[in-house]
């Protein structure tokens, strides 16, 4: 079946779901409930999907971008939570989606604020997390293992690190993501060609065991859709569908830099935060140029907004974690913008820095709500959700076949594509390539009309908001977002 999702195929597609009985409605199209329409699709389930926004509106377009081991897990005697987060790296790295996911090197510099035991703790750590890369069996190909640097070494991949008591650096190799959302667009359009009805702009406005009454947010009507078993993955607004869940959300904030703030940055940083054993900001350099620098972890209480804000003093924050390690210090001015995310958390006393990510399942009058984990885990966690809900609800269908299934994308790359779109598309970059050709007018962040057509046309972007903060992150800076706007209009026509 085709995997294009466009307004046309919504519009079909939504009115088919109200008239028919699915057997798995999924809410929210975050990665894990892509994921859960995805694994159940994938097992011979007709599948409904509903998200009162877009793909990836919520938490899983504002993450680092990682896809990890879980070394910061296994310092805190979580080996359970480590081990399954190097299985699904690796799973990601060699299967699922190795045109959207890569190995990429990070460097901790040994400044004086690093003791030498310090140091020695986290190499043992970096070399345990090399043992769960064996044991994921993630070929060290794709996956290199630690080592030292010397302090020459350090700087020519981070050349604006300080010079004064710079003993060297840890090298560390870990997986990183081109951009998260992407991957939530492929997971969604993969499980679109198995056969699940994606719709976004659809909002539960009641859920029970049996179904939703959904509106349609784009023509304001309503309607009810039926399904034999349903799945909660709306994450941190789990709590408006089944207020008996208690979420702890913690904000995440990260930083953009504006191009030439850290020049030279080849690597990215893992810099300790000051006061803390095992915690350390993270910087991260972009093909454009810009950086992106976090992460907080800080509690949020109160109504979980629909896009949280990114505080000045999170900003600040950050600005002086990283300061602690370059040469110059990087002024206010340096950051072209600022996002925040909020991650589910399941409640639990105590920090929320300190809270386990692992997730959790829970069944109450026949709704499988699945909460908690992150981006990295979000396979397992879609396939333990529809586990439970086979089981919950008594449907015959086989196990899950989504850690062999590649998504969109994955598969052998047309000779002669261009590498700036073979590292998006994958094996569609060809054919996007010839949109580009017939629309080259240019949008920012190196992407053309027709990377906005392509998104359109087959990604289920809707508006400009879709294309410029989903499809793309030309919306992360403003001034950005500004230049973009009326050329983006165009892809509509």
């Amino acid at each position: 079946m085709d995997s294009s999702l466009n307004a046309a195929r919504r519009t079909r597609e939504l009115a088919r779901a109200a008239e028919e009985t699915a057997d798995v409605l999924v809410v929210g199209l975050g990665a894990t409930g892509a994921g859960a329409a995805l694994d159940a699709a994938a097992r011979g389930l007709s599948v409904v999907a509903i998200d009162a926004h877009d793909l990836a509106f919520g938490t899983s377009r504002w993450s680092s971008k990682l896809i990890h081991g879980g070394l910061r897990y296994l310092a805190r005697g979580q080996v359970g939570v480590a081990y399954e987060s190097a299985m699904e790296r690796g799973l990601l790295l060699t299967r699922t989606a190795p045109h959207l996911a890569s190995a990429f090197p990070y460097v901790l510099p040994l400044t004086p604020a690093v003791s030498g035991r310090q140091a020695a703790l986290v190499m043992t750590g970096y070399r345990l997390g090399d043992g769960l890369r064996a044991a994921a069996r993630t070929p060290r190909r794709l996956l290199p293992g630690p080592s030292t640097l010397s302090a020459a070494r350090a700087r020519e991949l981070a050349p604006a690190l300080i010079r004064y008591g710079l003993r060297g650096g840890l090298l560390s190799w870990d997986g990183r993501l081109l951009d998260d959302a992407r991957l939530v667009v492929a997971v969604a359009r993969t499980a679109a060609g198995h056969g699940a009805r994606i719709l976004t702009r659809c909002r539960a406005l009641e859920l029970s065991g049996t179904g939703a009454r959904v509106r349609d947010e784009v023509t304001g009507e309503e309607c009810a859709v039926r399904a034999r078993a349903v799945v909660n993955a709306t994450g941190v607004w789990t709590g408006t569908l089944d207020p008996a869940v208690r979420l702890r959300p913690s904000r995440g904030t990260h930083l953009v830099l504006r191009p030439g703030a850290l020049p030279g940055l080849r690597a990215g940083l893992h810099v300790p935060v000051p006061g803390e054993s095992n915690r350390f900001a993270l910087v991260l350099p972009q093909p454009d140029g810009r950086v992106h620098v976090g992460l907080t972890d800080v509690a949020v209480d109160g109504p979980v907004p629909d896009v949280p804000e990114a505080p000045e003093e999170d900003i600040r924050t950050l600005l002086d974690v990283l300061n602690t390690v370059l040469e110059a210090g990087l002024p206010r001015t340096a950051v072209a913008g600022a996002h925040a995310g909020l991650r589910p958390l399941l409640a639990a006393d105590g920090r929320s820095a300190d809270l386990s990510r692992r997730h959790a399942v829970l069944a109450r009058d026949g709704i499988v709500t699945v909460v908690g984990g992150k981006l990295t885990t979000y396979r397992r966690m879609a396939e333990d959700a529809v586990d439970r809900a086979v089981a919950v609800r008594g449907l015959r269908a086989g196990p899950s076949r989504t850690a062999t299934l590649p998504l969109v994308g994955a598969g052998p790359v047309p000779a002669g594509a261009r590498p700036g779109l073979v590292r998006r598309y994958g094996a569609e970059a060809a054919a996007v390539g010839r949109l580009v050709a017939a629309h080259p007018e240019p949008v920012g962040l190196g992407l053309t009309l027709g990377d906005l057509v392509w998104s359109v046309r087959h990604e289920g972007a809707l508006d400009v908001d879709d294309l410029l903060d989903r499809r793309t992150r030309i919306g992360l800076v403003a001034e950005d977002r500004e230049r973009a706007a009326g050329v983006a209009l165009g892809a509509f026509r």
